[in-house]
This record gives structure tokens, C-alpha cells and sequence, in this order.
């Protein structure tokens, strides 16, 4: 039962929209120039998507899934927060998120869409 939702949640893909104005308008108010971003079953880039930019968003659309969407907000906003304590700089505070530590890491790999283990991204949260 367990492997037929992992299958399940690896076959998925999120709507994907190019030249979208919502990473710019969200650049306004993040630490970082936004390129793309995932929420829900949607990911909206500034610009046309390159295949690793797709790949990225696509990590997080299944790590999303896995948590059921609403966990994994609060957990990506939780881990954000406290790379800001810990860090004191917002741009760190997100490179060091396990969400994108994951995505950012595997990005580039060819079959990791195909073979990702569910909940990876524990894997990626420092001490």
C-alpha cells in the first residue's frame, strides 16, 4: 500500500506557468530574487522554465504532496525562521531550508524525480 502512494506521488506533476508576475510581485518581500515558485499544485516562474528550474519546483510540488500541503508550509516557514535566528541573514536562512537543500542538491540529477525517497528532505536539516 505504502509503495503504490509513493508511485503515486512521483507520477504527479504540478500546473506549471511561464512569464507569471507572481515570483516578481513575492520578490518584493523575500530575501531573494524569486525565480519560481511552488505552491500547491501550481508553479509560476518569471520567465520561461529551464528543465533543471522544472525539476526544482517539481521536489518541492512532491514534498508538498507528501506532507499534505499545510504541514509542509508551516515546516518550510518554521525552518526559515530559525535559519534566521541561527544565521541572522534572511538569503542564508534560505539556502540552508532542508526543502531547499533537497531540491537545489538533486535538481541536476537525471532520475532522482524517478527514484526520490519519500521524506528526503529530513535528510537535509542540520543540528
Amino acid at each position: 500500500m505504502f509503495e503504490k502512494i509513493k508511485n503515486w506521488i512521483r507520477a504527479r506533476r504540478p500546473w506549471m506557468f511561464n512569464n507569471s508576475k507572481i515570483p516578481v510581485f513575492l520578490s518584493h518581500f523575500a530575501p531573494i530574487e524569486i525565480w519560481a515558485v511552488s505552491f500547491g499544485p501550481f508553479v509560476a516562474c518569471r520567465g520561461v522554465m529551464s528543465k533543471t528550474t522544472e525539476k526544482h519546483e517539481i521536489i518541492h510540488f512532491q514534498q508538498q504532496l507528501e506532507l499534505l500541503f499545510l504541514p509542509q508550509w508551516i515546516l518550510y516557514g518554521a525552518f526559515w525562521l530559525i535559519g534566521l535566528v541561527k544565521y541572522r541573514n534572511g538569503r542564508q536562512a534560505y539556502y540552508e531550508n532542508p526543502f531547499e537543500r533537497e531540491a537545489y542538491d538533486n535538481e541536476r540529477k537525471h532520475t532522482y524525480l524517478q527514484r526520490r525517497p519519500f521524506y528526503n528532505w529530513v535528510n537535509y536539516i542540520r543540528g
